[in-house]
């Protein structure tokens, strides 16, 4: 009888870990211009650092041009440019690969951080008072203990067809 007691206790406590888990989401973070990002881990497909890009004529500004990963073209995409901020100053840069419509896109940020589980609890709305570059692109916000993370939407940073219907 003390066997299945311990048992169960066992369990209740597998249960109680995985509860704290599944309310939690990976974010791969990101700093652009001193600001905290995040995009959900399942969206990242690689982390690459300094690549060689080829330029593409007649391409939007914040597309940087094109690199072979793998033997895939992926589109490289210079998200400060996106986001509407200065170009940066110097070359390095690192980028996370993401796909979208089964496009793989290599978004150009300045570094590349650490992977963080955050409470779905904890996540907010966009406030008011957040800059409008970063709106159009953001799904909400972490206030961690020194920055605001913000939350990116990787289909809405990659979706140029809304811009053509507005």
């Amino acid at each position: 009888m003390s066997n299945e007691s311990q048992d169960s206790g066992e369990h209740d406590e597998h249960s109680v870990l995985a509860n704290a888990f599944s309310d939690a989401e990976d974010f791969v973070t990101f700093v652009i211009a001193d600001q905290l990002f995040g995009i959900p881990v399942l969206k990242v497909q690689d982390v690459l650092s300094a690549y060689n890009i080829t330029r593409i004529p007649l391409a939007p500004p914040e597309i940087a041009g094109s690199l072979n990963l793998r033997g895939r073209i992926v589109t490289a995409m210079d998200v400060r440019l996106r986001l509407g901020l200065p170009p940066k100053e110097g070359r390095d840069s690192m980028s996370i690969v993401a796909e979208h419509d089964g496009e793989l896109y290599s978004l150009m940020v300045d570094s590349v951080g650490e992977v963080l589980a955050l409470k779905s609890g904890d996540y907010e709305r966009n406030p008011p008072t957040l800059d409008p570059k970063f709106r159009d692109y953001s799904v909400g916000i972490y206030r961690l203990d020194a920055k605001l993370l913000v939350v990116l939407d990787v289909n809405r940073l990659l979706d140029y067809s809304r811009e053509q219907a507005a």
